[in-house]
């Protein structure tokens, strides 16, 4: 028998049993891809020992010599550190009072405290190297003494392929995992660094950049949100499930109570979310105020079958004008409004379906067209529909429209006199002038009809104040009159009310 000294210069004292148990498992992992063999086995032998056995190369005493495994660290799909890892949980196996045996082809090892070579007084942990009792032994095995199923267990759970996670989807740079409960996991080649308390996924990073392999320190636990980060957002933006931007884009659903998980918090990532959500479904993406100030759309929209996704507005900004991954654009409420106008129908109401009211308001057209000289001749007809197109660049309905041949007004307009002359004698200045709103050539014709409307108001204004004087006259006669014929005078009825502007000039309805 030979005996090694391990040299450890110091002890991981805050490392538990579990801690050394994970580095065993994972060194027994990491032998597996390297070797492309059977999965390991975790066991209780008959004895009550725990046994971590893989059935790769096997261990020599040169491992134990080892600060770092070259080929391990040119390895993508892995991470262990052999000799590091090894010897913390040697030394600490050691500080708990487990006991630690392995078997390989090469050797069987056992471990003692002896005095270290030349230094009586130090005493340190030697590895016992003996002549292997099965040459024909496949693998390495550790035969662990004295640990509790709830050690293995521990150990077990930072550990992807024993934790049960649903793998979502593979990419380039990692895995999404569905969480199992409340905290979400990170894992760094399929072992466990770090907690999430507010992510919606969990994730297994495969691809190491620089700062995660900085960041891995000597208990691969509690690496820093900072150095995997942007890993995580690499393996969002490089999914394609409809399963997972599904999940992503429900969640910005909670942006206005303020609960979104932090991944949504990335607007990138939000925003390649919602493109594969928009080629996968009949949706519809909405910001909060777009929800409040375009009621009538958002209905349509339900209606229609649609699934409405709120939005914050940067995410809405960044969808602007994109398409989604099969090509097709992005469904926000301007392109849901341009489709709907395409294949708009007005609902006309004929003057006999109207209402008594309305009918007589209706009748004035004429009348009212009059006052700008008349309806253009290019107006073939004034027609009534209960629903009409949004205005440009707004949400709400016109109140009138100019369709080159007719003028259509909302039959809400005939409620009073005052909004459907407003709104008739604005679509005839369209039709006068050919223009659209917000032009100069509108602008001026609008103008001229106002300056008409003006001429005649101030006409019949100025025949109302000659009508006080001729009262007057009136008046005295009839007190003359009525001095000689006190009883006639007693008959004869109150004055009238006085009529007003729109009475006066078109008169009374018919009630």
């Amino acid at each position: 028998m030979k005996k090694f000294d391990l040299n450890i210069e110091r002890m991981l004292e805050n490392w538990d049993a579990y801690h050394a148990i994970r580095e065993i498992i994972a060194n027994a992992l990491d032998e597996q891809i390297l070797t492309g063999t059977r999965e390991i086995t975790i066991s209780r032998d008959g004895d009550g020992n725990w046994c971590i056995r893989d059935f790769g190369r096997g261990l020599r005493h040169e491992h134990f010599t080892m600060n770092e495994n070259q080929e391990k660290l040119d390895h993508p799909g892995l991470i262990g550190k052999f000799g590091v890892g090894l010897k913390d949980a040697l030394a600490t196996f050691d500080r708990v009072g487990i006991e630690t045996r392995i078997r390989s082809k090469f050797c069987d090892v056992s471990f003692d405290r002896s005095e270290k070579h030349d230094f009586s007084d130090v005493i340190t942990l030697h590895a016992c190297i003996s002549e292997p009792s099965d040459p024909t032994f496949v693998g390495t095995e550790f035969i662990l003494k004295g640990c509790s199923v709830e050690d293995v267990e521990q150990a077990k759970c930072l550990f992807l392929c024993f934790s049960g996670d649903e793998n979502l989807e593979k990419t380039q740079y990692g895995e999404v995992l569905q969480k199992a409960g409340k905290v979400s996991f990170i894992y760094i080649n399929g072992i466990r660094v770090a907690e999430e308390e507010n992510f919606l996924f969990s994730y297994n990073i495969t691809s190491l950049t620089a700062v995660i392999k900085k960041a891995l320190n000597r208990e691969r636990t509690n690496v820093g949100r900072t150095a995997y980060s942007d890993r995580v957002k690499s393996v969002l933006l490089a999914s394609s499930s409809e399963a997972v931007a599904r999940a992503l884009v429900d969640d910005l659903g909670n942006f206005g109570s303020g609960t979104l998980h932090d991944e949504m918090k990335w607007t990138d990532v939000s925003v390649h979310a919602s493109k594969i959500t928009n080629a996968s479904g009949n949706v519809l993406f909405l910001t909060d105020e777009e929800m409040m100030n375009a009621p009538r759309f958002v209905e349509e929209a339900r209606v229609n079958g649609r699934q409405i996704i709120t939005i914050p507005s940067t995410v809405k900004e960044k969808l602007s004008g994109q398409v989604d991954t099969k090509g097709n654009t992005i469904q926000d409420l301007g392109n849901f409004i341009s489709e709907w106008n395409d294949c708009f129908e007005f609902k006309f109401v004929p003057p006999e379906k109207l209402m008594q009211a309305e009918r007589w308001v209706f009748d004035m057209t004429g009348r009212l067209a009059d006052l700008v000289g008349g309806l253009p001749s290019r107006v073939q007809s004034v027609k009534i529909s209960e629903i009409m197109r949004p205005e440009t660049g707004s949400f709400s309905e016109a109140s009138g429209l100019w369709t080159g041949t007719e003028i259509i007004i909302k039959r809400s307009e005939l409620a009073s006199v005052e909004s459907y002359a407003s709104t008739l004698l604005h679509e005839i200045a369209h039709a006068r002038s050919g223009e659209t709103d917000v032009t100069i050539g509108f602008e001026h014709e609008l103008t001229s009809l106002l300056g008409m409307v003006a001429s005649k108001a101030l006409r019949i204004a100025s025949a109302d104040t000659q009508l006080p004087q001729e009262s007057t006259k009136t008046q005295v006669v009839e007190i003359q009159a009525a001095s000689q014929h006190p009883q006639a005078a007693r008959h004869d009825p109150s004055p009238a009310k006085k009529a007003g502007f729109w009475s006066r000039l078109f008169g009374n309805p018919s009630r």
